[in-house]
């Protein structure tokens, strides 16, 4: 599969997010609250507008899902899946390490994810049978001989509801909690990319949430699947596990005891 045109697209995409979103970043904002009370700002709005009005132009046969104005049916069998900023609650307090996610997928399965930190200027970008780069060098995943070892990261308890708090807190309980990261959306699966966190583990996400995640993780060297060790995919239920060593798989399967 060639997909260096959409690599060159990707990258407009996030470019132009980019100058959407710097601009607000550290100023005074008024967040309205969506359905489910998660906070958007006229900078989540204003960075998916200029990513779909490119999408729109480049590639109109393609689909586009995106967080805040949905999804747009195409007739190719790909679809462009769009985060304008992932971590908009690290955002409003003037956090850098929200993102902006971009996915490609085809027949449902992510084969190109971009995160884009736009105040740090970093850039990871994972295509299918890739080596993951950040800024254009190659980034690895660190192996991790013994769950007890290692340095698990989430965004915040409060987004598990109490039956998947307690497989979580099992997990947590196998791991080095003591170096538990906690705060960080997107950019957790970037450090975790990088080598510098082990496990992530989430639940409740949203497609355009973790679609970007998959070919940057995995060109890293690690791996990404639901709580089951099952691929993610388009009709994945959100839970979901990134592993910087897929080696231990079934170990963080087993502990989180999953039966959800």
């Amino acid at each position: 599969m060639d997909l260096r045109v959409d690599i060159t697209l990707a990258g407009c995409l996030a470019d132009a997010a980019r100058e959407a979103i710097r601009p607000h970043f550290r100023t005074p904002l008024d967040p309205e609250r969506k359905g489910d009370a998660s906070p958007v700002t006229v900078a989540d709005r204003a960075a998916e507008e200029a990513m779909r009005a490119i999408l729109n132009e480049a590639a109109p046969q393609d689909g586009i899902v995106g967080e805040e104005f949905g999804t747009s049916e195409g007739l190719s069998g790909r679809q462009w899946v769009l985060d304008p900023i992932d971590g908009t609650v690290g955002f409003l307090a003037g956090r850098p390490i929200f993102g902006t996610l971009i996915a490609l997928l085809v027949e449902g399965f992510p084969v190109l994810g971009v995160i884009d930190q736009p105040i740090l200027g970093e850039r990871w970008l994972g295509v299918t049978g890739q080596q993951t780069t950040l800024n254009g060098k190659p980034v690895h995943t660190r192996r991790c001989r013994e769950l007890n070892g290692a340095v698990l990261a989430t965004t915040g308890p409060h987004y598990f509801d109490d039956h998947q708090g307690e497989h979580f807190m099992a997990l947590a309980a196998r791991t080095d909690h003591k170096r538990m990261v906690m705060g960080g959306d997107c950019y957790n699966y970037a450090m975790l990319a990088s080598g510098h966190v082990d496990i992530v583990c989430e639940a409740g996400l949203k497609l355009y949430d973790f679609a970007a995640l998959v070919p940057v993780v995995e060109g890293a060297g690690g791996s990404m699947s639901d709580w089951n060790g099952d691929p993610l995919h388009a009709d994945s239920d959100g839970h979901v596990i990134a592993l910087g060593d897929p080696a231990r798989l079934d170990d963080v399967v087993e502990a989180l005891a999953c039966t959800h």
